[in-house]
């Protein structure tokens, strides 16, 4: 049936050509925009992520800003850090060249007074953007990720800087919680003393011609064959012997048959050991070896003579934490150390023994060792060239603040022979800091840069992840538009076809 009311042949061309047209408007607005979702109203979901990413990706690009700007500030630190470790090495030349009692120690001293200031600068100068990281003890947090869970809820995480606090502060002794038990004085002594200590020998039984004896004493043999049976003469025999050696800070003596070897070596025990033989038809023995006065029968062979130095034996199974501080008394004044974040106990004996050898006590001197169980001790000795005897004790208290790295360095002073000696082992242990320092320093700066490259890694990622969601595939849109303008074109043409048509219900009536 045909109508001049209705032309159904052209609303169909008319909603085809709407639809074409459409499709075009969208293709256009996809090339121009370059994007296949550029609105919510393209396509809500993809739309949503593709946002949701886009604000990481520019968080992201701060975080990396933020890498630079500490790569860059760690970078400072460790140059300078670097640079201390240098002076230092020029410094222990100096002091190993002061060593030398025919030298001009006071030009040395001169030029470590020198080098000393040179740190000092280089220290307060080694900041960036106003932070240094050379100076205090507070640890930096420089953020390295945005990490967002399932749920949607993002965090932000950082990597902890730790400071290297390479300034020479005494730092402040606190008043907390008692540490003394994490420092003990051995054997209960109370003071320091220039008396040499002992081992006792006495000689029993009856003594025949071509008996034999030997001791061995700090390693070497006395031997003695006997002439006759007075334990006497064979105790002042032994003495002799022993006196004709001439070992450092040993000598012996005969009491009443009872010989007495006396060690005054300041750092070292001796052992003494003992055999015999009644090779000329005695019963030759030597009864008793001891380390004290004799009290009573004792067989044992060997004993040792204990080192001069008093010890304070520190705690093998106690932390030490940031601010724990600890003192010695040595005569009528103490001396300090503040322990910084990270330290060890052997950290505290080797601070203890710089805060004592500044001081520069006449006949006082010091050094550290570790025992076969990993235990430290701060060994300290009187040669008796200042005071006979030092009272000593030793304690401790939590709540300071910390002692600077290079604490001490100040004090060095290689004009005096105990001061050239003294500074060998401390500068030592700056050294040693110095390097801790700067290894620090440069693990940080390389996994901070090992960060910044994995978050432009992953920002190009999701920048990828993003386009393959959003943008136009080109090549498809323009092959798209083409057909779509020929639709367009034959859309057109059919609507004028189909409007046309009431025109040839008219030819019926005429």
């Amino acid at each position: 049936m045909s109508s001049i009311l209705t032309n159904t042949s052209a609303m169909v061309a008319l909603q085809t050509m709407k639809n074409i047209n459409t499709n075009l408007n969208r293709t256009q607005q996809e090339i121009s925009t370059g994007k296949s979702v550029a609105t919510a109203k393209d396509n809500a979901a993809v739309w949503a992520i593709s946002k949701v990413m886009e604000s990481d990706v520019k968080g992201f690009k701060g975080i990396s800003d933020s890498l630079s700007l500490g790569s860059s500030t760690i970078a400072v630190a460790r140059e300078a850090a670097e640079t201390v470790t240098d002076l230092l090495t020029e410094i222990k030349g100096k002091i190993v060249a002061a060593q030398e009692e025919n030298v001009d120690r006071a030009k040395m001293q001169t030029d470590i007074v020198a080098l000393r200031d040179q740190i000092a600068s280089v220290v307060g100068a080694a900041q960036f953007n106003g932070l240094n990281l050379i100076q205090g003890s507070d640890d930096v947090n420089i953020l390295s990720s945005l990490d967002r869970a399932p749920n949607g809820n993002v965090t932000a995480s950082n990597i902890t800087v730790g400071r290297q606090d390479l300034s020479t502060s005494a730092g402040t002794y606190g008043t907390g919680t008692s540490l003394a038990a994490n420092a003990v004085v051995a054997d209960s002594a109370t003071a320091v003393a220039a008396t040499g200590n002992t081992a006792e020998i006495t000689f029993a039984g009856t003594w025949a011609a071509n008996d034999t004896a030997t001791l061995t004493v700090a390693g070497v043999d006395v031997n003695y064959t006997a002439t006759g049976s007075s334990v006497s003469d064979i105790a002042a025999a032994f003495a002799g012997s022993i006196n004709a050696l001439g070992l450092e800070g040993l000598s012996a003596s005969n009491t009443a048959g009872v010989l007495t070897i006396t060690s005054t070596r300041a750092f070292e025990g001796l052992t003494v050991a003992q055999s015999s033989n009644a090779a000329g038809g005695g019963t030759s023995d030597i009864t008793q070896v001891n380390g004290a006065a004799p009290t009573g029968s004792n067989s044992a062979t060997s004993s040792t003579i204990a080192q001069r130095a008093e010890k304070i034996e520190f705690s093998t199974s106690a932390a030490v934490n940031e601010g724990d501080g600890y003192k010695v008394t040595i005569g009528s004044s103490s001396y300090n150390y503040i322990a910084g974040k990270g330290e060890t106990m052997e950290d505290v004996a080797r601070g203890l023994k710089v805060a004592i050898d500044s001081a520069g006590i006449t006949g006082v001197t010091t050094s550290v060792t570790q025992s076969d169980t990993g235990g430290w001790t701060l060994n300290v000795d009187n040669d008796g060239t200042g005071s006979a005897s030092l009272a000593f004790s030793s304690t401790g208290n939590a709540g300071g603040k910390a002692s600077g790295g290079l604490f001490g360095l100040d004090a060095i002073d290689v004009t005096t022979n105990a001061g050239a000696d003294a500074a060998l082992t401390n500068i030592e242990t700056m050294i040693s800091r110095g390097i801790d320092a700067a290894a620090a320093f440069g693990s940080d700066q390389k996994r901070i840069e090992i960060q910044n490259s994995f978050v432009g890694k992953l920002t190009d990622a999701m920048k990828a992840g993003i386009g393959s969601m959003v943008d136009a595939d080109m090549e498809e849109a323009s092959a798209r538009l083409q057909a779509l303008q020929v639709q367009q074109q034959l859309a057109t043409q059919a609507l004028s076809i189909a409007n046309q048509a009431p025109q040839n219900i008219l030819s019926l009536f005429r």
